[in-house]
């Protein structure tokens, strides 16, 4: 899947009508911008964080 960004001017009346005939069709999707704080989310409910005690336990975690 490829993902292709727009750019418009959302105050445009037959932009904002060629965009919704274009999701009308059916074959393209509007997904929303992943954030930061969405991936930090992620990243804990996929169990990719790892706690760590100090600073050195830390950094030997990091050079496993």
């Amino acid at each position: 899947m490829t993902t292709i960004t727009l750019q418009y001017d959302a105050r445009n009346s037959i932009a904002q009508k060629t965009i919704e005939y274009i999701l009308s069709l059916g074959l393209f999707t509007k997904t929303s911008p992943i954030t930061g704080l969405d991936e930090a989310i992620d990243d804990v409910k996929k169990g990719r964080v790892y706690p760590a005690k100090n600073s050195t336990d830390l950094i030997n975690q990091c050079l496993k």
